[in-house]
């Protein structure tokens, strides 16, 4: 037999081994019904939360109008604050009523429209109101702060031009006009879903595949392994195939719920989704196999995974909060982390399109640290028993 034959014969067996490795892997997958409830019920459940129950939206808002002079121009700026679609109104003559409420939360904000505020205006006098917000809340209360000060500035526009008119002038005011672009308005779904479909593809991607190698040393099938052939690149790589097969249906899924059941807009295209998708995949299933690796055990595989990428993804992400708002050091940590990468680029595919220079440059940052995990988890995964 010569040399090419020999060459053809090993590619064979390399092939059928490899192969055999993704059978195996495939079969004990779908006999765990853990991770067939991780893959589709969970991220099913966590889209619904992000989709209904967590809300970064301000409603009507319910506050105290305390107007301590009924005045023909307190009126008016009191029907101002009730005509807005932001506040549920509350009227009072006197502060002492709201402060109960504004300390047990029935109310967010307490608005006083002094005594002297017809006078003062009449007199063209700065007029001035007072506005007393719960801070325990810092959003709602910036909302309340934000909100009261241009409906006064909105009042205090119109009364102008009144004025103005009844005395024969002729006044132009400043008119601003705010549009929002992609998502006209500002409803906070459209952007918590697709960052929580980069949640659902970390918790498929490293949970799941932290077990597998700490499952096969626990169960002691790895020695057996050990013994074979079988390389720790073919290894890694057949262990990984069904999980990263498992993790592009499970984001399948998220999309088609987000899309249709949530109607976030899709506004890019299927290409660059799965691109991304893919790519982020490689730096979650490089972690799990890492973790796996190195501890042995599923348990501390699955507590280490947690820690290590599920809530880095939430918090150090820019999923929730700000990257810019947080310590200096932690931003430089968020660097390392895989979502912050994808979460943005889910958001802009979702709500803008595709912009490939932005895709592009995440794609390779998230295959970059993906290569890292997967040279060190080989590394952990020498053909030796310790």
């Amino acid at each position: 037999m010569n040399a090419v034959n020999v060459s053809k014969l090993r590619d064979i067996v390399r092939a059928r081994r490899f192969f055999a490795l993704v059978r195996k892997e495939t079969f004990q997958l779908l006999r765990d019904p853990s991770s067939i409830l991780i893959a589709f019920v969970l991220p099913v459940i966590l889209l619904f939360l992000f989709g209904y129950g967590v809300s970064l939206d301000t409603g009507r808002t319910r506050i105290g109008l305390v107007i301590e002079e009924q005045t023909p121009l307190a009126d008016d700026l009191s029907a101002s604050f009730k005509g807005s679609r932001y506040f549920d109104v509350l009227e009072g003559r006197d502060r002492r009523n709201f402060d109960a409420k504004l300390v047990s939360g029935e109310i967010r904000g307490i608005i006083i429209i002094p005594a002297r505020f017809a006078s003062d205006f009449a007199a063209r006098v700065n007029p001035e109101i007072q506005v007393i917000v719960d801070g325990s809340d810092t959003n709602t209360a910036s909302f309340v702060q934000n909100y009261a000060q241009g409906v006064v500035a909105s009042w205090v526009a119109i009364r102008s031009v009144e004025a103005g008119a009844q005395e024969g002038g002729s006044t132009s005011p400043i008119s601003v006009e705010q549009r929002f672009w992609f998502n006209q308005e500002l409803t906070s779904r459209f952007f918590l879903v697709p960052g929580s479909i980069a949640i659902v593809m970390t918790l498929v991607g490293t949970l799941l595949t932290s077990l597998v190698i700490a499952r096969e040393w626990e169960r002691g099938t790895m020695e057996a392994m050990m013994a074979t052939p079988v390389t720790s690149a073919e290894l890694l790589m057949g262990k990984i195939l069904p999980y990263f097969v498992l993790g592009i249906l499970s984001m399948t899924l998220c999309v088609i719920i987000a899309v249709f059941l949530f109607s976030v807009p899709f506004r890019g295209s299927i290409l660059a989704l799965y691109l991304l998708s893919a790519a982020f995949l490689v730096p979650a299933l490089g972690q799990g196999l890492l973790i796996s690796a190195a501890t042995k055990n599923q348990f501390l595989a699955s507590q280490l995974a947690l820690i290590s990428a599920f809530l880095p993804a939430f918090l150090l992400s820019g999923f929730l909060f700000e990257i810019n708002s947080m310590p200096v050091a932690i931003q430089w940590i968020t660097f390392i982390v895989p979502a912050r990468y994808l979460i943005p680029s889910l958001q802009t595919l979702f709500l803008a399109g595709d912009i490939w220079p932005m895709f592009l440059k995440a794609m390779a940052v998230m295959l970059f640290i993906g290569s890292i995990f997967f040279i060190l988890a080989a590394r952990s995964t020498r053909k030796r028993i310790d």
